[in-house]
């Protein structure tokens, strides 16, 4: 990290990190929001601001394979970082929809959208550690975010069922 001062002596700070895969770089200032930097200096939308004070979970993203609330992070912290968003998840897969975005879908998982970004990061990290979850592990895991439209019950079978395709593919 290096720290400069700009204009009017605002403080900057060189930040690099690997984003989606591609290493990035980016003198920003330290305490400006990994949300905002994400969404207006990358356009990376698909991350939302839904409360902006750690509540809902529509800003989460995975911060070195964990999930995290972007609207709380500072680029003071993210210096040589791994962070993966909704956009990411995708571009991981050769062909379409991950697994879990897949049974979103055809569970009826999503309706307006603001929060599915986030549920979809949630989910994705609680099948990376297990694969086989629980119905309590998934609500557990799904706690932190909220939604409004759909009710948990269809987001928790695209869950289970994520992960009975995931069993079956790798079975």
């Amino acid at each position: 990290m290096r720290w400069q001062t700009g204009p009017a002596h605002e403080l900057r700070v060189r930040i690099e990190l690997t984003l989606n895969g591609l290493r990035v770089g980016a003198d920003v200032d330290p305490l400006r929001r990994l949300l905002d930097f994400l969404r207006e200096d990358r356009g990376l939308t698909g991350v939302k601001e839904g409360c902006g004070e750690g509540e809902c979970g529509s800003c989460s993203v995975l911060v070195d394979g964990v999930l995290a609330l972007s609207c709380l992070i500072p680029m003071g912290q993210m210096h040589g970082t791994t962070v993966l968003t909704i956009e990411g998840l995708t571009a991981e897969q050769t062909e379409g929809l991950s697994a879990i975005q897949e049974a979103m879908v055809a569970a009826g998982g999503i309706q307006c959208g603001i929060c599915t970004p986030g549920i979809v990061l949630a989910a994705h990290a609680l099948l990376l550690v297990r694969p086989q979850p629980t119905v309590d592990e998934i609500r557990n895991a799904l706690a932190g975010n909220l939604c409004r439209c759909t009710g948990y019950t269809a987001i928790q079978r695209a869950v289970l069922q994520a992960a009975r395709a995931h069993q079956e593919n790798h079975a």
